[in-house]
């Protein structure tokens, strides 16, 4: 099998490559990223390109499967409308390109933030992420046009990823000695390790499997909780002063996120991932309390 890896300079793609190229059933690694290479293997080959150039499509002539990990999670400086023709308008015609190509293997990394908040939620919830939060939008939008044109394709929805190679965004919030002041009971939460999305991936691409497929540990934990453990001295911050803090720093700086990222940790989301362990063979090697420890 020959395999193209978008997004192959980004975060979690330095846990997929290398599972990949150590596959025995896996000749061939094309990366595209528009980032010089992280990886380097003998069966990898990096390409620097915009997957919205024209171009993509000669450079996935030849492959069996196309694994679609680049998205603008964190748009600093970068205006509202590009980060939507990256994440949406290109990322499709990316799933068009792959087709005529002939890739027979279809997978896209979504994530749980299509959902906005709830609790045990299935592949069947209705999609719903919070407004304010561009990066869960995009991520809807994308997956109700593979729903419909591309019904072949494996749509993975991790929580939130952590590891060595967690979004510089995830580790600042795990690292930061503060947590939001919220009334008990907390807001619960899951998340899922990096290697274990790298082997939802891999299964996606060795079994006959197609649609939405949700990732996260079995257990959760409280943020305020995931913090106290993380430091001995920790401070309470109101909504409004963690969301004006955050949004002064990406508006200044670009360093950061949108204040969305604040609201998305005042609200309850656990999944029912009941459908990866029967259907893709999928379940997490770790409980939440060792991936905040990996992070």
């Amino acid at each position: 099998m020959r395999v193209l890896v978008t997004g192959s300079s980004a975060h979690l793609a330095q846990a997929v490559l290398p599972l990949l190229c150590a596959e025995p059933g896996i000749e061939r690694v094309t990366g595209v990223d528009v980032a010089p290479p992280r990886f380097v293997h003998p069966r990898f080959r990096a390409v620097r390109l915009d997957i919205r150039d024209g171009r993509l499509e000669s450079v996935l002539d030849g492959h069996d499967a196309l694994v679609h990990l680049a998205f603008v999670v964190l748009r600093g400086r970068m205006g509202e409308a590009e980060m939507f023709d990256i994440n949406v308008t290109g990322s499709h015609k990316v799933f068009h390109a792959a087709r005529r190509a002939g890739a027979r293997r279809l997978v896209h990394l979504s994530s749980a933030a299509v959902y906005g908040s709830g609790v045990h939620l299935g592949e069947e919830t209705p999609l719903a992420p919070l407004p304010s939060f561009h990066y869960g939008r995009h991520k809807a939008h994308l997956e109700r046009l593979l729903e419909i044109e591309f019904p072949e394709a494996v749509r993975l929805r991790p929580h939130v990823i952590l590891g060595p190679n967690a979004q510089p965004l995830l580790r600042q919030l795990l690292s930061l000695p503060f947590y939001l002041a919220q009334a008990d009971p907390q807001p619960q939460l899951q998340c899922v390790h990096e290697d274990d999305v790298a082997r939802a991936v891999l299964h996606a691409l060795q079994r006959e499997v197609s649609g939405p497929f949700n990732l996260a540990v079995e257990d959760s934990f409280s943020y305020r909780d995931a913090i106290r453990r993380r430091h001995r001295i920790c401070i309470p911050l109101s909504r409004g002063v963690a969301r004006a803090g955050l949004g002064l720093a990406w508006r200044l700086w670009g360093w950061g996120a949108e204040t969305a990222w604040v609201d998305g940790l005042t609200r309850t989301l656990l999944l029912n991932c009941r459908r990866a362990a029967t259907d893709l063979g999928w379940t997490s090697r770790y409980d939440a309390a060792a991936v905040l420890a990996a992070t």
